[in-house]
């Protein structure tokens, strides 16, 4: 079976939290994490690097011993050092680490002190009230813990977007060289680039007699044929995804495309227009009297009652239907929409590529600018930068500038709000930058009242421009934290203060109801990266999608502007 970066980036990850649940050197268990960072965002595939002979130590973070670990994974699709550390630590206790609140010291607490080793075992320990009896805990961490085990029970069965994504491109491809098939489109959530995908959809025309079904049963990641029949096939991968193909004429595309794709709700709402025309739309076409009359194309279902097309990412029936009627559906986003990124890290903090690198690498995404945005100094894991040290980067940025051409790095930091709603650096240091990225990194579990007052304080700052990663959630690994964000955006508007949209895979955060909120109430987005090494630089397409999601043209947006008039917009 083919093993996927994002199987080696898992292993790396579990490696490392294992070692932290044990109490590990800390340099490490860092080392394991940067390399299942630099494995996730690399786009050529380590299977298929190994396969070449290439050397796997010219990545960042990739030494000798992590380079064999790689081989050994890819060959026998299995680690023998994560083996022996699972005999010494079980690890079912890496899952403990999901909760929010429960940190490898308070994993091993409970391990020692109740023989935790599962999600299970600490479900039981929460329903007898054991965990509020060990010290440092009490009663309200074991409510807490009880509420996030259920939250985590009812999000384990999707997949995030990235990795949904990483698992279809192959399977698209292969089914695309079968012979006859005509036309291959994934429909469903992961076509409206939901954060997180339950199944694939899978739509295809082909030619009469073509073996598109077995085809994919053949396919090598099947494990289990759930059915198949000559127009539908459900498989199961190994992976643990389903996927549903299903075969319909070109004539029934456009409809069966929209018919799949949903949401429901928005499908529902465009029945109910096509019954008050005497119309009935399925999955086969648009009817009338009994006789097909439409559903070759989704513009063409569309049409039949009174509407335009509609972009995949806006069916959630949250107004764009009526939107559409009155001709009022916002152009939406795009790529090439986007001048540059407003917040990326490199080596001098947690980052993974020098200035140069980085400031290249967006020259050659066609970007005109790059913000280069180091931690501050409360985040110390990632080497945070004191006034001293940022004074110094800074001048370090300007030299580069003199000699590069056709891309401009602008100072910023990403620097930390404080409980009491300070920020981490001074307004001394804070007044040479273009623009500060402003974030919480720590007490995510504060009340709600206090964890909006807080922000709202820093907001109040001088130098405060944009909200980095305004939820502070991780999507399937920490919720966002209490915060009254509708408060917020408002808060920003009389401000004059912006908002980000992040675009790491891990994040997609701004969610895209806040989104639309922060567009109807005239608050600017930055869609920004958040990138740690030149590869992720390309998520920015994750972020594009997720402004497309929450309504976002291109004048809402900070970073479709040349620089000039952006500067004048973030010193507004």
């Amino acid at each position: 079976m083919p093993v996927h970066n994002s199987d080696i980036a898992e292993i790396f990850n579990r490696i490392a939290d294992l070692l932290d649940i044990k109490g590990d050197n800390p340099f490490r268990i860092r080392a394991y994490r940067e390399a299942a960072r630099t494995v996730a965002e690399l786009s050529a595939s380590l299977a298929e690097m190994v396969h070449a002979g290439e050397d796997l130590t010219r990545l960042p973070g990739i030494g000798k011993e992590l380079a064999a670990k790689i081989l050994e994974m890819v060959d026998s699709d299995s680690l023998s050092f994560l083996r022996r550390l699972e005999e010494e630590v079980p690890g079912g206790l890496v899952d403990l680490l999901r909760i929010s609140g429960l940190g490898p010291r308070k994993v091993r607490a409970l391990y020692r002190e109740l023989g935790i080793t599962s999600l299970a075992g600490l479900r039981e320990a929460v329903k007898q009230e054991k965990v509020r009896q060990l010290e440092g805990f009490g009663a309200k961490t074991e409510l807490n813990i009880g509420e996030e085990l259920e939250r985590l029970a009812a999000s384990e069965q999707r997949l995030k977007l990235a990795t949904a994504m990483e698992i279809a491109a192959p399977l698209l491809a292969y089914l695309r060289q079968t012979a006859g098939v005509l036309q291959v489109e994934i429909a469903g959530s992961y076509r409206r680039r939901k954060e997180t995908i339950g199944d694939l959809d899978i739509l295809v025309t082909h030619a009469e007699n073509a073996r598109v079904m077995q085809r994919l049963v053949d396919y090598e990641e099947v494990e289990k044929v759930v059915s198949q029949g000559a127009t539908r096939c459900t498989v199961l991968l190994r992976s643990g995804v389903q996927v549903d193909l299903r075969a319909v004429g070109q004539e029934s595309y456009g409809a069966a495309l929209h018919y799949f794709t949903g949401s429901r709700a928005h499908n529902i709402a465009v029945r109910r227009m096509a019954v008050k025309k005497k119309l009935k739309i399925n999955e086969y076409g648009v009817f009338k009297d009994g006789q097909r009359i439409a559903g070759r194309t989704e513009e063409e279902v569309y049409q039949q009652v009174g509407l335009p097309f509609i972009p995949p990412e806006l069916r959630e029936n949250r107004g764009e239907i009526e939107a559409a009627a009155r001709g009022e559906l916002p152009r939406l986003l795009t790529l090439r929409d986007i001048r540059g990124d407003l917040h990326a890290h490199t080596t001098r903090s947690d980052g993974q590529a020098g200035l140069e690198a980085m400031a290249r690498a967006a020259g050659q995404r066609g970007y005109e600018y790059l913000a280069i945005t180091e931690h501050a100094r409360l985040v110390t894991p990632a080497n945070g930068l004191d006034a001293d040290g940022l004074r110094a980067h800074i001048r370090d940025i300007d030299r580069l500038n003199e000699r590069l051409d056709g891309i401009l790095l602008l100072k910023g930091v990403e620097v930390d709000i404080l409980e009491d709603g300070s920020l981490d650096l001074d307004d001394d240091i804070l007044r040479e930058l273009d623009f500060t990225v402003c974030s919480v990194h720590s007490h995510f579990n504060l009340s709600r009242r206090k964890q909006t007052e807080r922000i709202i304080r820093a907001m109040d700052k001088r130098y405060f421009r944009i909200l980095g990663h305004p939820g502070g959630r991780l999507i399937n690994q920490r919720p966002p934290y209490e915060v009254d964000m509708e408060e917020l955006i408002a808060a920003a508007a009389q401000r004059k203060r912006f908002l980000e949209c992040n675009a790491n895979p891990d994040r997609l955060d701004l969610n895209a109801t806040y989104l639309k909120l922060a567009r109807e109430m005239g608050v600017k987005v930055a869609v920004s990266t958040d990138a740690h090494s030149v590869k992720a630089l390309a998520h920015m397409d994750f972020g594009v999608w997720q402004a497309r999601r929450g309504w976002l043209a291109a004048d809402d947006v900070l970073n479709t502007r040349p620089w000039p008039e952006l500067k004048l917009l973030l010193n507004s």
